[in-house]
């Protein structure tokens, strides 16, 4: 059994949208058995060879390519010998690609009203189930075409919508939390849509065959998709529209992800075959045994365990979610120090710079970060800039992107920058201590082992901690050097 839903938790200081979540209103369970943790596992024992069907639809793999067990990431593709830079290898017809239907299109597709229907009731954040819904339906078919491919995809997916209640908790994460509610509730309020849209109708108008639909397979579909499509640009693929169509490209699929990848998707025509839809190259010189990887995106790990279900160590693009919240940031300031913070009662020109920045009005944008690419958003540098001044006139004569920007040796003076990076600093401190554990306890855990959705939620707030306490790193030695500095301008 799978509770999708996590236990009620208290309200901490990580969060943007809530304080509190719901405890669990239902127990969420697989009619076939579809919670194995062995990353391995296929729908079926012996599905048909992937390889051999994706040739016998025209399209081609480089004979260098195998499918192996790539560890805790389940099957990947290896190279069997090096494989030169520049060579081809994948490349898939247009119809070996598994698309939510479109009205009108004549390519073959069924399209039931019912399926479109159900779309309708899918969010556009959670457009991985609508194209799940497609899947679902296939899988259900006697005789599908995709049968080949949907054989192959894992029984069991590592998201977090998966965890047990506990394992939810121990992600320790208050907007992760959030997101993996988030998702629970619409499957379950989904499932309800189903059954609705397919209550009295006609086994051959019915969208998945007669089968039952429960939250728990829309969930493992749902989870499909949003682990291996694509989302691909640029060629008309659907009635003529150019632009973002997800769609699911077996065997290509089976790369696993990394930042600086080995090989790259090319959307275009193959030479003499308009039909071809999307090729993998070798960006390098592939040596024999390396699997093959392709960048995901430059996500922060709540999307890469939410989606794909995996954390990725010392991901440059992770970063920590606040709220924006006055007391919290005079509370920081006078830990660090400062005096008279004017977070809890800006001054109306200081109100005026939070509006630019969008942290005042009704639609006003409350979460900002601290980590990844930039350390801190800009736009909480340049709040903290702003408020801990009284000078307008040194505030005004600086542009808003100048005031946001951390690599602007203090725009406002020595003084106002140490006054911020030093506020910045509490502030990961008070972060870090609304953490339960520490992440000397939470590596302790990790080596005593336990099931692959504990070790991923330990891996998760392990990697958030680090955030914080790179944040505070970077942020101190720029307090040190900027006092080395005034030093130096003081001096001469």
């Amino acid at each position: 059994m799978s509770n999708l839903m996590a236990t009620s938790t208290t309200k901490i200081i990580l969060t943007a949208t809530i304080s509190h979540y719901p405890t669990p209103t239902k127990i969420l369970t697989f009619r076939r058995r579809l919670t194995t943790t062995a990353a391995t596992q296929r729908l079926v024992p012996t599905p048909p060879d992937i390889i051999k069907w994706v040739k016998k639809e025209g399209g081609f793999v480089h004979p260098l390519i195998r499918i192996a067990d790539s560890g805790p990431f389940g099957l990947g593709l290896v190279a069997s010998e090096e494989i030169p830079k520049g060579s081809d290898l994948i490349a898939l017809p247009e119809h070996v690609s598994l698309k939510f239907p479109v009205i009108g299109n004549d390519d073959g597709d069924e399209c039931l009203p019912g399926l479109i229907n159900l779309a309708r009731h899918v969010p556009e954040e959670l457009w991985a189930m609508k194209l799940g819904l497609k899947l679902l339906q296939e899988r259900a078919k006697t005789g599908s075409f995709w049968w080949p491919y949907i054989s192959n995809l894992p029984e069991a997916f590592t998201i977090p919508i998966f965890f047990s209640g506990d394992d939810i908790k121990n992600l320790q994460y208050a907007p992760l939390l959030y997101q993996v509610n988030k998702r629970c509730r619409f499957l379950l309020d989904f499932e309800k849509e189903v059954r609705r849209e397919v209550d009295d109708v006609k086994l051959q108008n019915h969208p998945f065959g007669g089968r039952d639909v429960d939250a728990s397979s829309l969930g493992w579909a749902m989870s499909a998709v949003s682990s291996r499509a694509f989302r691909l640009h640029g060629k008309a693929l659907q009635n003529g529209n150019n632009g973002d169509v997800p769609m699911m490209l077996p065997l290509i699929d089976m790369c696993n992800h990394s930042f600086n990848p080995n090989a790259e998707i090319v959307q275009e025509p193959g030479s003499g075959d308009p039909k071809m839809l999307v090729k993998v190259v070798a960006g390098m010189n592939i040596k024999e045994r390396d699997h093959l990887t392709l960048n995901y995106g430059c996500l922060n790990n709540d999307l890469f365990l939410l989606d794909y279900g995996f954390v990725v160590p010392s991901n440059p693009y992770d970063c920590i979610e606040l709220k924006y919240d006055g007391g919290l940031f005079d509370a920081a300031s006078m830990a660090a120090g400062v005096s008279n913070p004017n977070f809890s009662s800006p001054a109306s020109w200081q109100q005026e710079v939070l509006s630019k920045l969008n942290l005042e009005g009704e639609e006003a944008l409350l979460k900002v970060t601290l980590g990844g690419p930039e350390v801190v958003e800009g736009r909480l540098l340049a709040t903290l800039r702003a408020l801990l001044t009284n000078d307008v006139e040194a505030v005004q004569k600086h542009d808003i992107n100048t005031l946001k920007s951390l690599s602007v040796k203090a725009p406002l003076g020595f003084a106002n920058e140490t006054a911020v990076l030093r506020t910045l600093i509490a502030l990961c401190v008070i972060v870090l201590s609304h953490f339960p554990t520490k992440i000397m306890e939470d590596e302790t855990l990790l080596k005593q082992g336990g099931s692959t959705s504990m070790e991923l939620a330990l891996q998760f707030r392990i990697q958030k901690k680090s955030v914080i306490i790179d944040v505070k790193r970077d942020l101190t030695k720029r307090v040190k050097l900027l006092s080395e500095n005034e030093s130096l301008a003081s001096s001469s």
